[in-house]
This record gives structure tokens, C-alpha cells and sequence, in this order.
């Protein structure tokens, strides 16, 4: 199924057949499983099938594709072989998907050519495509505006111009290339703006090219926001990976995309979750076209399970396998969070959308409320027996699914001799091999390990004894730290008795530990300027009360 396809009871394309759209378009429905029109598409397509100039105000993921294509491809003339419908959209990603979806829909019109255009790849396919004559150009305004200029792109002969997602387009600063793209169309055109939010910019850009516009406004229903449940889960900043990790142990079943505000975060996560096994990939600016081609087509064949994106490399992404979508950084604004859920929960499909959030965050947390009608359900944190149950559930299926390994008879036989020479039992070899694939993080998740926060949080850090003071250590989880690392630090080059040391908990970033009150100024001076992990202390006292 597609983006576009809200499905219903009745024969094919049955709901399609009242507009009047040509008899080919209505087979390429039904060969899609198209059945009834989404509402966008019952309100949109008789008023472009009048060419009436058009606004249109629909969140993605409600079939706006179709609303607009059906439409154009039925006022083309096949016959000329000139640009005739001209689409503009933010991203790469979103103009090689709505180039595909005009591709599907024109599927038995086979004198219609459709062609993608976008910045990141080779001039030379694109000129040539244009030079054969596509009567459909899909393409981010930068390049259009290349082609114009060289003189390959001709819009003489244009009849439709339609700006998809025009809200995001002004937001990234394509304002001023959009305008210079409409300024060069020609007089009798018609002009489709289709946008998820109205912002003055928006209003005043139709307000300047669009003669009296028909305008449409497609609510959204509680069916559609109920497809998509939404959570939030507080944690303090230094918790969020683990809140992360966790998460993504117990609650995510197929694809997630993971949301994070810069291109170092999508790197610095990416990095994180695969070094906990996920099979994972970033999506920024910085990531050439060709490869962010391949990242979409490994999450859309399974290939890939987590994608860490930012909004701008996110948008036009429609995979079916995501069902999740996670906020690891809280978005700016309501609109960025309504286009980042978007990912799931798509044309009737179920999603799942989480709020990561710290304290400082909640009025980002409320306004995010308040634009989007509801609050958000309070998700408590999975328990460390609820963790360590799925890693190790997904640890056997990890197993089960190396099995047919091609070179799985070659490391049997190798065990099997290993397991004669040194008299071990397979079972112990089995579990050291395991051992080397997980590395020095530690496989199981640790009740003493301090909880992420709930809406309301009230829980200090543990108590100290009272003949005990805490300090805070500059190494973490991301060191591949362990307490027996700490611990053999302490005894071994400071000193301290391993009965002396109290709670030690590791977090992604630092550590606490529990030491004796009024250590001596020198053997202080010399935790200073020890390491562990090759990484230097850096050790301060923290003020933590005591019972």
C-alpha cells in the first residue's frame, strides 16, 4: 500500500469514478488497491479538474499526492512534449517520492514521461530526460532554477505549477527561489499550493500569484490522531541514551526514526545504538544523495532498523515498516513535531510517536500540547527485568537468525576443536564467544541503575550513608567503563580498600561513587590525576545529603 491508499469497503476505485478522471488513470487505481478517495482528495480533485487555482491545507500522510496528480495527468496532453506540470518540494526525498507516485498513477498512460530533479546528482541524466521530453518535472527549486537558467527547462508550455509542502519549503529559505520559479511561469497557468500549516509568509505568497484560489481545509480527525499513540517519557539530559536503549529493547516491534536537532547528534546516537547491536544509520545534510538513497532502501527492506535524523533530511520519507517515531530531542515547535510524527502512522496504518523530554523542556512539552488538541500520555520508564528479558529474547533471535550463516560449519568445527584441546564444555566456549561480540558493555541492565523521571518527579539520588561522601567521575558507559574498572583504579593505584567503596553507578557520560568521608589531601591529589579506561578522572565531590 502507499501513502495515498486509505482503503475502505467497496469495489476498486469505485469512490474514484464520480470525478470523471479518464479511464486509464482509474485502472492504475485499481491496480494500486485504490477503493475510496481520502478527504483531501474528495474536496481537491473536482476543483483542479475546473483548473481553479487551489489552497490547500492537509497534514502529510493523507494522500495530498494523489489529490494533485490524478488531476494533472488528466488535463495532459501526451501529445506535447514539454514540460506541463511543474511540482516544487522542499526535499530530494519527497520529489523522488511524489515522482514516483505520478509514475504509478500515469502507469497506462505510456506517452507520459516523468522526471525527478535535485541537487546532489549528475546534470547529465537530468538534461537528457528533459531533452526527451517529460511533461512532468518533480524538483527541489535550487535546481530547477539551474536548469532554467542553462536553458534545459523550459516552462513555456506549462500548465499546472503545484508547491507541495509549501510551509516547509519557505521554513528551509526557499522563499526566494520559489518566487523567482513562479514570477517565469506563464500567465494562464494554474497554481497549487498544498502546505500542512498556513504560515503569513504562505498566505502572502498566494495572496501575490494565485487568481481567487479555491480553498480547502482537511481537519485533523480523531481517527487519524488516535492511529498515532502518542507518549512522553521525562529523563534527565545525561539519561536520555539509556532512556533510548531502553526503549528501543522493550518497545520498538519493526522500523523507528529517531529525531534529533543536529547533525552531530544523528552521528553521535547512530554510533551509540549500533554499538548496542542496532542495526542502524544517520540521515543529515552532510549525507550525499546517493547514499541517502541506499539508507531509505535498507530500512525499506529490512536491512536497517533505526534511522537518526534530522527534520530537513527526514521529510518525504514513507516507509510502511515505521511504526515508531522517537523524539530524542524535543522539536522547537508544534509544526516540526506534527511533521516528525508523520513518519508513522500513515494512511490508516497504526504509530507510535515518543516524547523524550527533561525538566527545563516542559513548556516545550505544553505548547506542543496545546497545538496538537490533547496531552500527551505519561509512558513510565520499562524496569530493569522488563529490559533485560527482551535483550535477551533478541539476543536469541540474534542467534537463531546467524544460524544459516555461510560460514557457521567452519566455526562449529572450530569449536568443537577448541572444546576437545582444552577439555571445555561448548556451553563455555559459546558463552565467551558471546562474550567478544558484546564487548565491555554490560549485556544486562542494572537494577541499581537510578530510573528515568516520571512527569512529576519527586526521586533524589540514593541516599548516602553517613560516614560516606559522593563523588562524580568523568567516565561513562560510552568509555566502556565497568565497576570492576573503578574499583581495581581505586585499590590498586589509590589505596582504597575494596570494602571501603560504596554504590558506584555508571551513566553514558560520567560515573558516582561512594568514597569514606575526609580523604587525606594527598591520596585526594592522586584520584585527581588517575585514569581508567586511558580516560583522566577529573574527580569532584558532589553535595548529596545524607541519612
Amino acid at each position: 500500500m502507499t501513502s495515498d491508499s486509505l482503503l475502505s469497503a467497496g469495489s476498486p476505485a469505485a469512490g474514484f469514478d464520480c470525478f470523471g478522471l479518464r479511464d486509464e488513470l482509474l485502472q492504475a487505481l485499481v491496480a494500486s488497491g485504490y477503493r475510496q478517495p481520502s478527504p483531501v482528495q474528495t474536496q481537491t480533485i473536482p476543483l483542479l479538474l475546473q483548473r481553479r487555482d487551489l489552497i490547500a491545507q492537509a497534514q502529510t500522510g493523507t494522500g495530498k499526492t494523489a489529490a494533485f496528480a490524478l488531476p494533472c495527468l488528466h488535463n495532459l496532453d501526451a501529445q506535447q512534449r514539454c514540460c506541463q506540470v511543474l511540482v516544487l518540494t522542499p526535499t530530494r526525498e519527497l520529489a523522488l517520492q511524489v515522482a514516483k507516485s505520478f509514475a504509478r498513477y500515469g502507469a497506462q498512460l505510456p506517452q507520459v514521461r516523468v522526471l525527478p530533479i535535485y541537487g546532489g546528482s549528475d546534470f547529465r541524466p537530468q538534461i537528457q530526460g528533459l531533452r526527451r521530453g517529460a511533461q512532468v518535472v518533480v524538483g527541489t527549486p535550487g535546481r530547477v532554477m539551474d536548469h532554467m537558467r542553462q536553458g534545459t527547462l523550459s516552462l513555456d508550455g506549462l500548465r499546472g505549477l503545484v508547491l507541495d509542502e509549501a510551509d516547509e519549503m519557505l521554513r528551509m529559505g526557499f522563499i526566494d527561489d520559489v518566487t523567482w520559479i513562479m514570477e517565469r511561469t506563464p500567465t494562464e497557468r494554474q497554481l497549487m499550493l498544498f502546505s500542512a500549516t498556513m504560515p503569513p509568509e504562505v498566505r502572502q505568497l498566494s495572496g501575490r500569484f494565485l487568481r481567487d484560489p479555491a480553498e480547502v481545509t482537511i481537519a485533523t480527525s480523531k481517527a487519524d490522531t488516535q492511529r498515532i499513540r502518542q507518549q512522553l517519557l521525562m529523563v534527565h539530559a545525561s539519561q536520555k541514551l539509556r532512556a533510548l536503549v531502553q526503549v528501543l529493547d522493550t518497545e520498538a516491534s519493526e522500523a523507528t526514526m529517531v529525531f534529533v536537532r543536529t547533525k552531530q547528534a544523528t552521528v553521535e546516537v547512530s554510533s551509540a545504538l549500533d554499538g548496542h547491536g542496532y542495526r542502524c544509520a544517520a540521515l543529515n545534510g552532510d549525507v550525499v544523495q546517493s547514499q541517502r538513497e541506499q539508507v531509505i532502501e535498507r530500512l525499506r527492506s529490512g536491512r536497517v532498523d533505526v534511522v537518526v535524523a534530522t527534520d530537513v533530511a527526514a521529510r518525504g520519507i514513507d516507509v510502511e515498516r515505521i511504526t515508531m517515531v522517537i523524539n530524542y530531542d524535543v522539536p522547537l515547535d508544534a509544526e516540526a513535531y506534527v511533521h516528525r510524527i508523520g513518519r508513522t502512522g500513515r494512511a490508516g496504518r497504526q504509530g507510535r510517536a515518543l516524547l523524550l523530554a527533561t525538566p527545563r523542556e516542559r513548556r516545550l512539552v505544553q505548547a506542543i500540547e496545546r497545538a496538537n488538541g490533547q496531552q500527551l500520555e505519561v509512558m513510565d520508564a520499562p524496569d530493569a527485568d522488563t529490559v533485560n528479558r527482551h535483550r535477551r529474547q533478541r539476543f536469541k533471535e540474534r542467534i537463531l537468525g546467524a544460524l544459516d550463516g555461510a560460514d557457521v560449519p567452519v566455526f562449529e568445527q572450530l569449536v568443537q576443536e577448541l572444546s576437545a584441546e582444552k577439555c571445555l564444555p561448548v556451553e563455555h566456549i559459546a558463552a565467551a564467544l558471546a562474550q567478544l561480540v558484546q564487548g565491555a558493555k554490560p549485556f544486562a541492565c542494572s537494577a541499581e541503575e537510578p530510573p528515568v523521571l516520571r512527569l512529576n518527579p519527586r526521586r533524589q539520588s540514593r541516599p548516602l550513608a553517613a560516614h560516606m561522601e559522593r563523588y562524580r567521575i568523568e567516565v561513562g558507559w560510552k568509555h566502556r567503563v565497568k565497576p570492576s574498572n573503578i574499583v581495581g583504579a581505586l585499590a590498586n593505584q589509590a589505596g582504597i580498600r575494596g570494602q571501603s567503596i560504596g554504590r558506584i553507578h555508571i551513566f553514558d557520560e560520567h560515573s558516582t561513587v561512594d568514597l569514606p568521608k575526609d580523604l587525606p589531601e594527598d591520596l585526594f591529589a592522586t584520584l585527581r590525576n588517575m585514569r581508567v579506561v586511558s580516560k583522566p578522572l577529573r574527580i569532584r565531590k558532589l553535595e548529596v545529603s545524607a541519612v
